[in-house]
């Protein structure tokens, strides 16, 4: 399990990359190995807005439909299109080309409820 010591991560299995005022989300590798091969990939619109914990969006796998929760509120600012055409890349790269929105935060503390790359390999089995 790929577990990056930059990225802060939510019990729900997204990942969250600072930039700025900016948060690149994603959800992790082990949420893309235990879903299975990724088919579709429904994302909000740039301007739509995030609540913390709210669902934003939805992953399809050939096992299931699972619910994607934001781990920060804030303003959609940018959108992974090339996820429309193809959302393999979530199960190749989930950190890089699988990467789904950008927003633009409406609060920093926030970050401060996601947990640490240790407590995420600590939970979820490495």
């Amino acid at each position: 399990m790929n577990v990056p010591d930059q990225l802060k991560y939510s019990e729900e299995h997204e990942w969250a990359r600072l930039e700025g005022n900016r948060v690149t989300i994603g959800i992790t590798d082990f949420a893309q190995n235990e879903l299975g091969d990724i088919v579709f990939v429904e994302l909000p619109k740039v301007g739509d807005t995030l609540e913390f914990g709210e669902p934003f969006g939805s992953v399809e796998s050939v096992k299931t439909v699972s619910e994607l929760y934001a781990p920060v509120s804030g303003k959609v600012v940018e959108v992974n299109g090339g996820l429309e055409d193809a959302p393999e890349h979530v199960n190749k790269a989930p950190y890089g080309e699988g990467w789904m929105v950008v927003v633009e935060l409406n609060d920093v503390s926030e970050l401060d409820n996601l947990w640490s790359a240790e407590r995420y390999k600590e939970t979820y089995g490495q």
